[in-house]
């Protein structure tokens, strides 16, 4: 099929028309010219590696004949030593990365480059967290880069990723200056585009083989040695720095020549920098990166007009050769605008500065030259901003696409208008996080792309909830390119297939005229338009929308998908948009399941082949009566009250609107309260999003007490309430109780927030409830709507301190009494790390201190705009931070370091006071402070004695104390991350902070991959299992973290899982946080990357199967005992009483093995069985020392 090239108009190639995303067209690309890869993974760049990974596995060969090398490191500062190091040897070596990851490999770059070595690095551009982390595309990170002496190559669309990427590999080849290949983060690695392909015999004509040659035999060989990375003195290194000039100065014609190559072979026109517009353009703007695509778009539009503008695309940054950007210039220009997308606080951006510069003394000196910035953390950036932007004369400092009502830096944004050719048709999709919708529409996609001459786009827009939050998929096709890298506002067709959200959010508002509406819903055609709100309505009446609806979850229960419903709705909409014949849609869609299921076994595949069947036949048109057109606009926000005026402003100013997909509204004034990032603690509670279709209903009959339900509940939604008769009798009529065991007149309720509730049915599964029935089942959320202000009412209860001093809280069933301070967060429904982490708050919560790692326990812990960890009634809770990933623990040790320096100043203070004072109060009260000082369960009351007494007293001993009063009590120092940080990127900080000393607590969540970038191997991954980067299989044993820390004998060590003895986790936390020393907690987590037969339902029943069956133990070795002459270890598993290979066979990461690779997975799972029998060996004889 013809391509439009702009300027060398239309062009038939021979090359392959693939669809496929920006990363997978680097990755292919970059395979040709790659013989090793040392990578680590980092969003949005991983998929490159992973692609890289799966090829090699398969046996794909490069240009030179032979699959990749892939080498996962500990940290993406370890990779690039790995890149060096295989460059030093002599081998073509490529990395892929991102932000913090690309600035971990900073240090050797300026190695790389200073030692002139062949090499390419492909980011997808990101943002570097600052006051916030954001994973989203912007150039922050690369502009980190601009000194390190790497060229800096930029693609602007999925096809000059694939095209630009051969200009990279085949300049440092013969340049002998490494490249820096970008493109923006997500806009373009992850969006989904039809492009042409290389063919790698095009690839490997274009190859200098003598400059391989000669690159070769100047590598480090012991055959002809050489010395590299010497130290050099003041009187030669500058004149060696300087020698480079020449190869910097050669390079640029070396790129452009390879530009021509390509140009030649594939009919483009790729130059430095391409302008693209009006020949007689007055308005030009110049940028890089995705965003030239819609200024393309907008060009086009605008010229139909007869208006005079143009962009000038910057393709090689570095080296920046003035002289090219004047010749692409119009002699015509009189404003030019130069777009950043990043900030650097307190100077200007560096294209702008680049501009200004290089114009300096040209024809172009007297043009206004403007600077903007724009996009920052994937800000979308629409034709209406590049409008805005062309009309710009006097705001030389400006930014796009918000309102900044503090500086006035924005330009106004007009009326978006329609700037896509006609051809083009816009489904805009909204799912639940998990649902498998995003999967759908890949493959829905695909499926236009590969089967029709039609050009396809697709992207895919997520909040930061794990599974579970709110997914976008926007895709186009048409029969023009598609240039449009914004998201869609004005659809042809819209889908909804999460019912709960048509009261949550503005959805059909972005149809056109006449357009199509698709609702998933159980309601009948009678019923539906009750549950809709009064917009929604006027909105499919006045705009003549099409509406029909489908029950994609019964049909999901009875084929028996539960929630993974996306191949139902997949076949509606194939059949609703017409675009491909039913029965070639429904042969397509069945193969593109088989292939992306398959992994997961037949019975799977099969099951969503009947779902395709099903979902076409059952699509119900609702005609919309004219009546409609008059309904009542309804507000979508819940007005938050209270008396916690940050929280309630917060809520209302900022939660509120970034959770109803409004954010993009607020003004700069509205976070100028948030500028550092800070957010107030306890707004998840106000989410409310009710999003489970079942959840648990309680039935007091058959409840044992034993509060197992609220222990394992992932999100804290299921709450045990103590009541007495008098409460009881005033609580709503939907209350049930029974007696309370063990406390007379007093009454037990289980009362559930239903409408927080994620349904993962955890609860359910581990109910022991009485005589074989449960005291829990799950019912439809509708049923069970009058339970929420059950719950609601028993949160408003008084504590009952009776109940807390029966029921201890290092006990299981006493835990469960005291308050979550973890709640509703962001993980995926049955997640295995949050019960934990929501259990140590409810031991230490009101003193606790929290360092968090980068990874799923940072996102689900402190994803804007919720904020999971809340407070008590007094406002103390867990004081939460995160610093990085790979500086975790170092970070914890600062923050222990700094609040307990200034607890020791006051306690100088107290000691002086005790000893000078005639007040008895305060004598007593100083001499209980200070006898308690070390203890943390104690010190708190002694402390609260000790301000009475110094309040009563008055005197200015007292009040310089009471000054900094907060910093009197004990405070609990925890450390939280998952297997990553703890066993790779952060090991290093781990293993220092332990050794340290100090009284620390180091959490792991153990799920043995990296659960947050998507399931890549880690050390923690053990022997046999599939992961992400182990596509093969994982061939080396999981790390002894535990054994480790252990050896240094003064550091308390435990592992731990709930599900498999929930008395000895809640024990072994509790002496955690006692010792007074390091302590390390590790917890087995099972996760969605595993692949559960059964789900995450039985979360806990795996933690359970993986104990009994050996693969994990249970144990705590307490350095105190030792000081006492005792045993310092203890064994808490016993012997394995359940077969090894039937819990691995349980989960895909095992059981795929075995279906791709039987010969390998039958000796990898032998050799682990024998690890772990070996191990508890081991382990049994430290016991019984």
């Amino acid at each position: 099929m013809p391509t439009y090239y702009p300027k060398g108009g239309y062009h038939n190639m021979a090359r392959k028309m693939k669809t496929m995303d920006g990363n997978t067209a680097a990755a292919h690309v970059s395979y040709a010219f790659t013989e090793a890869a040392a990578i680590y993974p980092i969003t949005p760049s991983s998929p490159m590696a992973e692609s890289t990974d799966q090829w090699a596995t398969q046996g794909k060969k490069n240009i030179f004949g032979h699959p990749v090398k892939l080498v996962e490191m500990q940290s993406e500062g370890g990779a690039a030593g790995t890149v060096h190091g295989s460059l030093a040897a002599g081998a073509l070596t490529t990395t892929y990365t991102a932000s913090q990851g690309l600035l971990l490999m900073i240090p050797n770059m300026y190695k790389i480059a200073g030692e002139q070595m062949p090499c390419v690095f492909d980011v997808s551009a990101r943002a570097l967290a600052s006051h916030a982390l954001n994973i989203f595309g912007d150039h922050s990170d690369v502009y980190a880069c601009r000194q390190t002496g790497f060229a800096m190559l930029c693609s602007s669309s999925v096809q000059e990723v694939m095209d630009l990427g051969a200009v990279a590999h085949l300049a440092t080849i013969k340049g002998r200056v490494p490249v820096l290949h970008f493109f923006d983060g997500f806009r373009t690695s992850h969006e989904i585009q039809k492009i042409e392909m290389w063919d790698y015999d095009d690839l490997a004509d274009m190859v200098d083989y003598e400059a391989i040659d000669k690159f070769r035999a100047e590598c480090l060989n012991p055959e002809h040695p050489v010395l590299r990375g010497s130290a050099q003195n003041p009187d030669i290194f500058f004149q060696a720095r300087e020698a480079a000039n020449s190869t910097y100065n050669a390079f640029p014609a070396i790129v452009e020549d390879y530009m021509n190559q390509v140009n030649a072979k594939i009919g483009t026109d790729y130059k430095l920098f391409n302008y693209y517009g009006a020949e007689d353009a007055e308005s030009v703007i110049i940028a890089m990166g995705s965003v030239c695509e819609t200024i393309d778009e907008t060009i086009d539009y605008l010229m139909k007009q007869g208006k005079k503008v143009g962009v000038v695309k910057v393709r090689l940054y570095r080296p920046f050769v003035a002289e090219k950007l004047v010749e692409a210039i119009p002699d015509t220009a009189k404003v030019i605008n130069v777009l950043d997308r990043s900030k650097e606080p307190g100077a200007r951006e560096p294209l702008y500065l680049d501009v200004v510069n290089a114009l300096r003394g040209t024809k172009f000196e007297s043009c206004t030259i403007n600077g903007g910035r724009y996009g920052l953390g994937s800000k979308d950036t629409t034709p209406a901003d590049i409008i805005a932007t062309f009309e710009n004369v006097d705001k030389n400092e400006f930014t796009l696409s918000i309102v900044d009502d503090v500086t006035n830096l924005s330009l106004e944004r007009g009326e978006t208008p329609v700037t896509a050719p006609d051809s083009i048709v816009a489904c805009k999709f909204w799912g639940l996080g998990a649902d498998g919708t995003v999967g759908a529409n890949k493959n829905s996609i695909k499926i236009i792309g590969d089967h029709t001459d039609k050009y396809a786009q697709a992207y895919f827009d997520y909040d930061s909830k794990k599974s579970g939050g709110v997914t976008m998929s926007h895709l186009r096709f048409g029969d023009d390119p598609i240039k449009s890298t914004y998201l869609i506002n004005k659809a042809d067709f819209v889908a909804c297939h999460c019912a709960p959200y048509l009261t949550k959010y503005n959805m059909v508002q972005d149809l056109k005229d006449g357009g199509t509406f698709l609702l998933n819903c159980s309601w009948t055609p009678e019923e539906v338009g009750e549950h809709l709100p009064g917009q929604v309505k006027a909105y499919l009446a006045k705009h003549n929308i099409k509406f029909y609806i489908i029950d994609g979850i019964k049909i999901g229960k009875e084929i028996g998908l539960g929630g993974r419903i996306n191949t139902v709705l997949q076949s509606a909409f194939f059949k609703l948009s017409g675009i491909i014949p039913e029965e070639d849609a429904i042969k397509y869609m069945k193969d593109a399941a088989t292939a992306s299921y398959s992994k997961k076994g037949e019975a799977i595949v099969k099951m969503n082949h009947d779902a395709i069947d099903a979902g076409a036949k059952a699509i119900v048109e609702v005609p919309v009566p004219a009546e409609w057109a008059d309904a009542e606009t309804e507000s979508l926000f819940v007005e938050a009250k209270g008396d916690n005026k940050p929280l309630v402003d917060y809520i209302n100013n900022v939660q509120n609107y970034v959770n109803g997909q409004e954010g993009n509204a607020l003004k700069v004034s509205d976070l100028v309260p948030y500028v550092d990032g800070h957010m107030p603690l306890g707004a998840s509670a106000f989410e409310k999003r009710g999003v489970a279709v079942d959840v648990p209903s309680w039935n007091p009959d058959n409840c044992i007490q034993c509060n197992f339900c609220a222990y394992v509940c992932p999100h804290a939604t299921i709450r045990p309430v103590a009541m007495t008769e008098e409460e009881a009798a005033a609580a709503p009529a939907a209350t049930k109780t029974a007696d309370m065991t063990g406390m007379p007149g007093y009454k037990f309720a289980m009362t559930v927030t239903v409408l927080d509730c994620l349904g993962c049915g955890s609860c359910v599964n581990i109910c022991p409830g009485k005589k074989g029935e449960k005291a829990l089942t799950m019912a439809g959320l509708d049923s069970q709507r009058d339970q929420q202000e059950v719950y609601d009412y028993g949160q408003k209860l008084p504590a009952k301190e009776e109940v807390l001093a029966k029921f201890k809280a290092d006990s299981v069933k006493g835990s469960q009494f005291r308050q979550p301070m973890l709640e509703f967060s962001g993980a995926c429904a049955g997640c295995g790390e949050t019960p934990y982490a929501k259990l140590i708050t409810q031991l230490f919560g009101e003193r606790m201190y929290i360092a968090n790692a980068t990874g799923c326990s940072s996102i689900w812990g402190g994803s804007a705009p919720a904020t999971p960890y809340t407070t008590n009634a007094k406002g103390q809770g867990p004081a939460w931070a995160n610093s990085l990933f790979e500086d975790n623990a170092e970070f914890g040790l600062g923050m222990f370091t700094g609040q307990n320096t200034l607890r020791e100043q006051t306690k100088e203070k107290v000691v002086a006071l005790a000893e000078s004072t005639d007040n008895a109060d305060v004598k007593a009260a100083a001499a209980e402070y200070l006898d308690t000082y070390a203890d943390g369960s104690k010190n708190g009351a002694a402390t609260d004695k000790l301000v009475a007494a110094l309040e009563a007293c008055g005197c200015d001993a007292a009040k310089e104390i009471l000054a900094k009063k907060e910093f009197l009590s004990k405070k609990s120092q925890w450390i939280f991350g998952g297997d990553g940080w703890a066993y790779d990127i952060g090991f290093g900080g781990v293993d220092h902070v332990l050794a340290s000393g100090e009284d620390v607590n180091v959490f792991v969540f153990d799920t043995e991959v990296y659960s947050n970038t998507g399931g890549q191997a880690s050390k923690s991954t053990n022997l046999g299992a599939i992961a992400q980067f182990q596509a093969a299989g994982k061939g080396t044993k999981k790390k002894d973290l535990a054994a480790i820390a252990m050896s240094y004998g003064y550091v308390y060590v435990a592992q731990i899982a709930m599900g498999a003895d929930y008395n000895q986790t809640v024990k072994a936390i509790a002496e955690a946080e006692a010792y007074p020393g390091p302590s390390l907690v590790i917890g087995y987590a099972p996760c969605i990357n595993h692949g559960i037969k059964g789900g995450m339902k039985i979360a806990q029943t795996e933690e359970k199967k993986a104990v009994t069956s050996g693969y994990w133990n249970l144990f705590r070795f307490n350095p105190a005992l030792a000081a006492e002459g005792k045993n310092p270890f203890h064994l808490d598993s016993k012997a394995p009483t359940t077969e090894y290979e039937d819990f691995i066979m349980g989960e895909v990461r095992y059981n795929a093995l075995s279906r791709q690779n039987p010969e390998r997975a039958k000796a990898l799972f032998a050799e682990a069985k024998a690890n772990a029998e070996a191990k508890y060996n081991r382990l049994k004889e430290m016991s019984d020392k």
